[in-house]
C-alpha cells in the first residue's frame, strides 16, 4: 500500500467533514466578537494572509496590516492574483491567500464561511443602521442649533473642540450615504479623537468631522474618492472651532456650488481665491476695503460672502438655512446700509473684492501721520486727522486697478477674445448670468448666445458657472475696455444674422 499524502479525497472522509466543522466553528466564535477577529481567524485558519478590501475605504480589515495593500491590489486585479481565494461580501471583497500546504478545498471552504458571516454581519448592521443614521442627523442638527456643549457630552469627547464639514450633493445620494458609512464605520465614541457624524438634510449629505483641531484627511480621502465613484459634487470647510458649526456648514454649501465634474471635492477657501487679489496695492487696498465694510457686522459680510459665492439669493439661502425671502430682506437692508445698488454687476465685483482684502496690518490706518523720530527737535503735536469720506463701492479709488501689473493679469485673462465674444460676455454678466434677458438685449437667439458663452469659457479656460470667477473676469473686461462694449455695436449683416469680422 503506497502513501502519497493527503488528497483532496480525504476532504470528503469523516476527517475531512469534521475539520470542516472544527474551522466552521472557530469563524463563528470570531464574528461574534468583531469582524476583525473574523478575518484574522480566516488567516489563521489558511496559514496565510486575510484582507476585506473596500472599494471605497480600501483595506477594511487586514491580517496582517503588512497585508492590506496585497489585498486592496487582488480585488481590484483578481486576474492578476490567481493564488489568491476571493469572495463578495457584504458590499466588499474578501482576499485570502492560502499557504502553499493548504488544500484548495479547505482555502474555499474558509473564505465560503468567512463571506457568509460577513454577510449576517452586515445585514444585522443594517438593520441597525436606520436608527443610528437619525441619531447621527439629529446631533447635526444640535451641531447647527449651537448646542456644542449637549452633543460633545453625548459624544463623550471632552477634546472634540473642531469641526470639518463637508456637504455633498447628487443623484445617487442614497447609495453614496451607505457606501460612505460602511467605509467610514462611524462610532459615536471617539476613535483617535475624532468622531464622524453624517445625515442626509434637504436632500444632501452631511458629513462633520469632529476632532480637537487637527484633520488627518481621512475623510476627505474617502470623500473624494465617493465623488468620483457616484458622480457626486462636494464642498468642504474647516476646521474651524466647534462653535462656528453654522459657519462651517454654509461655507460648505458655497464651496460646492464651485465644484465641477473635474474637480468634485472644492474647500472652501479655494472659493474665491482669487488672481487679482495678489496684484492690488496692499495699504491703499486694505483701507478702502475697511472703509466700505465698517458699516456691516461680521454677520452681515459672512451673509454677502456666501451669496457673492453661491450666485443667487435662493442657493444663498440653502446654504445659510433660512428662507429666500429671509435674504432677500437681509440683501435689502444692508443696500440701505452700504448705500449701493447691490444688483449692479460692477458693485457686487467690488463688495467681493472688498471682502477678500486681507487684514489691515498694525499702524497702516495712521501711516501717513507716523514721522521719524531720530532729529533732536521735538515732535509736532498731533493733529486731528480729518474725518475721511466714506469710500463707494460704485467706484474703486485712483491706482487701484490701473496698475501694470494688473493691466498684465487683465490682458492675460479676457485678450484675445472676439469682438462678438466680448461684447456678449459682457452683456451676459451685467445681467448677472441670465440667458434669456442677455438674448434679448443683444437681439440674439438663446441658443446662439449659449454657443458664444461655451467658446468664451474654452478660450478663457474657466468655469463661468462660479460667481467668482464671473465678478474677476467682468472687472477684466472693465480694465481692458477701449469701448462700451454695446450690445448696439455687436457685428451683425441683417436682421439677427451675425456676421464675422
Amino acid at each position: 500500500m503506497s502513501s502519497t499524502g493527503t488528497t483532496d479525497h480525504e476532504a470528503t472522509g469523516p476527517r475531512g467533514a469534521r475539520h470542516e466543522r472544527d474551522a466552521a466553528d472557530r469563524l463563528l466564535r470570531a464574528a461574534t466578537r468583531s469582524g476583525a477577529h473574523l478575518i484574522a481567524e480566516a488567516a489563521s485558519l489558511v496559514q496565510g494572509w486575510a484582507v476585506l478590501a473596500d472599494p471605497i475605504a480600501g483595506a477594511v480589515y487586514s491580517t496582517p496590516a503588512a497585508a492590506a495593500a496585497d489585498g486592496v491590489h487582488a480585488a481590484a486585479a483578481p486576474r492578476e492574483h490567481p493564488h489568491c481565494t476571493q469572495r463578495p461580501a457584504a458590499g466588499a471583497v474578501l482576499v485570502l491567500a492560502a499557504a502553499p500546504t493548504v488544500p484548495p478545498g479547505h482555502a474555499c471552504h474558509v473564505a465560503t464561511t468567512t463571506a457568509a458571516l460577513l454577510e449576517v454581519r452586515g445585514q444585522r448592521a443594517a438593520e441597525l443602521r436606520g436608527e443610528q443614521m437619525r441619531l447621527h442627523t439629529t446631533l447635526i442638527r444640535l451641531l447647527l442649533a449651537g448646542h456644542t456643549a449637549a452633543v460633545t457630552e453625548t459624544l463623550g469627547g471632552n477634546r472634540l473642540t473642531h469641526v470639518t464639514v463637508y456637504r455633498l450633493s447628487g443623484v445617487d445620494l442614497p447609495t453614496a450615504h451607505e457606501v460612505l458609512w460602511r467605509a467610514v464605520r462611524p462610532s459615536l465614541a471617539p476613535y483617535a479623537d475624532a468622531v464622524t457624524l453624517m445625515g442626509r438634510r434637504d436632500g444632501e449629505l452631511v458629513v462633520a468631522e469632529l476632532h480637537h483641531g487637527r484633520d488627518d484627511g481621512r475623510i476627505l480621502r474617502l470623500v473624494s474618492r465617493l465623488s468620483e465613484r457616484h458622480h457626486l459634487l462636494a464642498g468642504l470647510a474647516g476646521p474651524l472651532p466647534l462653535a462656528e458649526m453654522p459657519t462651517a456648514h454654509s461655507d460648505a454649501a458655497a464651496a460646492r456650488h464651485s465644484a465641477t465634474p473635474d474637480r468634485r471635492v472644492v474647500p472652501a477657501d479655494a472659493v474665491g481665491a482669487s488672481r487679482l487679489t495678489p496684484l492690488l496695492p496692499t495699504a491703499p487696498y486694505t483701507r478702502w476695503a475697511e472703509s466700505v465694510l465698517r458699516p456691516l457686522s461680521p454677520a452681515h459680510q459672512h451673509l454677502l460672502l456666501v451669496w457673492l459665492r453661491t450666485g443667487s439669493k435662493p442657493r444663498a439661502a440653502a446654504a445659510l438655512g433660512v428662507s429666500a425671502g429671509t435674504v432677500r430682506t437681509r440683501i435689502r437692508d444692508l443696500t440701505r446700509l452700504l448705500g449701493a445698488d447691490l444688483e449692479d454687476a460692477t458693485v457686487r465685483a467690488h463688495l467681493l473684492l472688498a471682502l477678500r482684502a486681507p487684514a489691515p496690518a498694525p499702524g497702516d490706518a495712521d501711516s501717513d501721520n507716523t514721522r521719524s523720530r531720530s532729529g533732536s527737535s521735538p515732535p509736532d503735536p498731533p493733529v486731528p486727522p480729518d474725518p475721511p469720506d466714506p469710500a463707494r463701492l460704485e467706484s474703486l479709488p485712483d491706482g487701484l486697478l490701473d496698475t501694470e501689473a494688473v493691466r498684465t493679469w487683465a490682458v492675460g485673462l479676457v485678450g484675445g477674445l472676439e469682438p462678438h465674444l466680448r461684447i456678449a460676455l459682457a452683456c451676459w454678466l451685467r445681467h448677472h448670468a441670465r440667458t434669456a434677458p442677455a438674448a434679448a438685449e443683444l437681439h440674439v437667439h438663446r441658443t446662439t448666445l449659449a454657443g458664444w458663452l461655451t467658446q468664451c469659457a474654452e478660450h478663457l479656460a474657466r468655469n463661468l458657472a462660479d460667481a467668482t470667477v464671473r465678478a474677476e473676469i467682468h472687472l477684466a473686461l472693465k480694465a481692458t475696455r477701449t469701448g462700451p462694449d454695446d450690445p448696439a455695436d455687436l457685428p451683425r449683416r441683417g436682421g439677427r444674422t451675425y456676421r464675422r469680422l
